[in-house]
C-alpha cells in the first residue's frame, strides 16, 4: 500500500466532493466522489488501502457534511474492502469493469448506510430509488474517467519524457 497515494487520492476527492457541493440536487447528494476516491484506492491498491481509504475518507466527509460521525466511515470502509477484495480476485484490469465495481459499491453503500440510518432511529428511512439510479451513474461516470485517466497518464507521460530525450540527446554542433 502506498499511503502517501492513498492519502492525496481522498484529499483530492474531498476537495473535488466540497468544490462541486454547490451542484447538489434537492439538498441531498447527487454524487458522492470520496466513494469514487475509495474505491479508485482499493482497486489500485488492495483491501487494505480500500479500507484505510474508507475510514479517512468517510469521517472526513461525516465532520465536513454534519451528518452523524462515523456511519460514512463504516460504510465506506466496508465498501472499500470490499472492492479491493473483489479486484484482487477478479483482476480487473479495464477501466470499464472498474467502473462497473463502482457502481456496484455505490449501491452496497447507500444501503449500508440506509440499514444504519434505520437502526439509530429505529425506523426504515424512506428509499428514494431515482436518486440512488442518479448516484449510481454519476459515480460509475467519474469512476470510468478516473481510471480512464489513471490509465492514460503513465502513458502520455512517457511519451513526452522520451520526446524530450530525443530531442535532448542530439548534438547539434
Amino acid at each position: 500500500m502506498k499511503l502517501t497515494s492513498v492519502v492525496l487520492t481522498i484529499l483530492v476527492a474531498l476537495v473535488l466532493q466540497v468544490t462541486l457541493a454547490r451542484y447538489m440536487v434537492g439538498g441531498r447528494w447527487a454524487f458522492d466522489l470520496v466513494l469514487v476516491g475509495v474505491i479508485f484506492a482499493a482497486l489500485q491498491w488492495g483491501p487494505v488501502a480500500g479500507m484505510f481509504a474508507g475510514t479517512m475518507g468517510g469521517l472526513a466527509q461525516d465532520v465536513l457534511a454534519g451528518d452523524v460521525v462515523g456511519i460514512g466511515g463504516l460504510s465506506k470502509t466496508i465498501a472499500g474492502f470490499l472492492s479491493g477484495t473483489i479486484g484482487q480476485q477478479l483482476l480487473l484490469v479495464r477501466p470499464s469493469a472498474r467502473a462497473v465495481i463502482v457502481g456496484m459499491a455505490t449501491i452496497v453503500h447507500r444501503l449500508l448506510m440506509i440499514g444504519v440510518f434505520a437502526l439509530i432511529d429505529q425506523q426504515w428511512p424512506a428509499v428514494s430509488w431515482g436518486a440512488m439510479l442518479a448516484e449510481v451513474i454519476i459515480n460509475t461516470s467519474c469512476g470510468l474517467i478516473a481510471f480512464q485517466a489513471a490509465a492514460a497518464l503513465p502513458n502520455a507521460l512517457e511519451r513526452q519524457r522520451m520526446s524530450r530525450r530525443s530531442s535532448l540527446s542530439r548534438r547539434n554542433w
